[in-house]
Formats: structure tokens, sequence, C-alpha cells
């Protein structure tokens, strides 16, 4: 009996060294993918600096002001360029990544899963583009007016064609190069993320996880959690904050109609195979 209960042991044991194996492979992967990625926005780390900066120097153009920043340490510009590095690594690879999760994933999924799985891997990198591009073109601008509006220029008061000695201090921006490209970073980043919402929800709706009705439930402390993203997330100008309160509310809204079409459409399927209870 001791005999039995050892090979029985052995052989439950050989799968999950399997998957222990699979994954180690789809981690390489992931790694080997981010590397390359990373080391492909190394070597044009300039022209994704020109690109991420353009928010504040157009800002800066408006008002008549130089577009500047400043190396404050000795090794910031060389820290900045791999933060560059990191952070398009990781856009680039994030498909990739994607890919070798659904590769992990998917010997696991009967066919109907897989096909319900697939659109919403397809949809993720689609939605952090549009988080970031809505980042990018319609928060940056506002949050980086708004910073530079408490800028000053400095006044000389003169009397009588005499210039008098009390002096108006000037307020001039000034910026750290790697203390600006981290915030924007961090902006687009997280606006990336926020997008997400939509795929995260619909795809716990397929799985069960969540339903319509429920995440219609929770609807107004979704909208304290929103406000409370909205007032973190962005600077403290209320329009920035109205923005994307406004656009992940919709986000969360959307994603009930979906979850909602897809209780209709598995209820549809169910009844006709007869496996559902219409009194329940």
């Amino acid at each position: 009996m001791a005999a039995k209960t050892e090979d029985d042991i052995d052989d439950s044991s050989a799968p999950l060294i399997e998957h222990l194996i699979e994954l180690r492979t789809r981690i390489i992967w992931s790694i080997v993918a981010f590397v390359v990625a990373m080391v492909l926005c190394y070597t044009v780390w300039n022209s994704i600096y020109n690109i991420l900066t353009q928010p504040i120097c157009n800002a800066l153009a408006e008002r008549g002001q130089n577009c500047q920043l400043q190396i404050i340490k000795l090794q910031e510009g060389f820290f900045t360029a791999i933060n560059i590095s990191f952070f398009g690594g990781f856009v680039l690879a994030f498909p990739v990544i994607g890919y070798q999760l659904w590769r992990f994933v998917a010997p696991g999924l009967y066919r109907s899963e897989k096909a319900a799985f697939l659109p919403f891997l397809a949809a993720s990198p689609i939605m952090f583009a549009i988080g970031a591009s809505f980042a990018y073109y319609i928060i940056l601008p506002m949050a980086y007016d708004f910073f530079l509006s408490f800028q000053q220029a400095p006044v000389v008061a003169t009397v009588k064609e005499v210039t008098t000695t009390e002096n108006v201090a000037g307020i001039a921006f000034q910026g750290s190069m790697q203390e600006y490209l981290t915030l924007t970073m961090k902006f687009l980043l997280a606006f990336g993320l926020s997008f997400q919402l939509p795929v995260a929800l619909t795809l716990m709706g397929k799985a069960g996880l969540v339903s319509a009705a429920g995440l219609g439930s929770v609807r107004r402390y979704a909208v304290v959690a929103i406000l409370v993203l909205a007032a973190v997330a962005t600077p403290p100008d209320v329009i920035s904050q109205m923005v994307l309160f406004t656009v992940i509310y919709g986000l969360y809204e959307v994603s009930i109609q979906i979850v909602r079409w897809i209780e209709k459409k598995r209820d549809a399927e169910l009844r006709a195979e007869g496996l559902l209870d219409e009194d329940a």
C-alpha cells in the first residue's frame, strides 16, 4: 500500500515539474525580449527623450521661454538614459510578454476558453497605447500648463524714471532632466494601466467572477475610488481631475454594458442547450 502511494506521488509530481520547466522557459523568453528591447531603446534614447519632452517644450513655448532641462548631478544624464531604456523596453516587450503568458496558460484551456481569452490578450496592449496617448496629448499639456502658471517675472519698481531697490523676485522654471522624465513616464504608465479596466472587468465577467448587477450595485463605491485615483494621479488642477474621472468612470460604465452583453449571450447559449433553469 505504501509502495502504491509513493508511485502515485511520483506520477503526480511529473506534471508539476513540467509546468515549472515551461514557466521558466516563458520567463526567460520574456526577460530576453525585455533586454533586447531595452538595448534597442538605449541606442535611440535621445529620440525618445525629444518625444517625451514635447509637452513641457510646448508649454514653455506658449510663454515665450526656452525649453531646456538641467543636469543637476554629474551622473544624471546617464541614469536618465537608462530609465528611458527601461521604460521603452517595457512598452516594446509588452506584447511579447503577453504572448509568453498566453503560451503558458493556453495548454490548460479548452478550445472555447482559448477563443474567449485571445481577444482580451490582443486588446490589452491596444488599450494601454490608448491610455498612454490620452495622457500624452490631453493630460500632460494641462498639467504642465498648471505647474508653469506659478512662475513670476521679476519686477523692478520705478518712481519718476528712477529705479528703486524695491525689487520683486522672479520665479523661473529650471527643471531637472531626470525629475521631469520620471514624472512624465509615471503619468504615461498610470494612464496606460488605468485603461486596462475594461479588459480586466470584461475578462472577469467572461469567467463568471463578476456580474453586471454586482458592478452596478457597487457603483457608488467605484465613484469614490475613481475620485481618489483622479486626485492622486493628477496635479491639484480641477480640470485635469475631472477629465480623468470622466474617462475612467466612462470606462467603468462601458465595462458594465459589455459584461451584461456577455451574460445575455451566455444565457442564450445555455437556453438553446436546455441547460438554463428559467425559474432560477
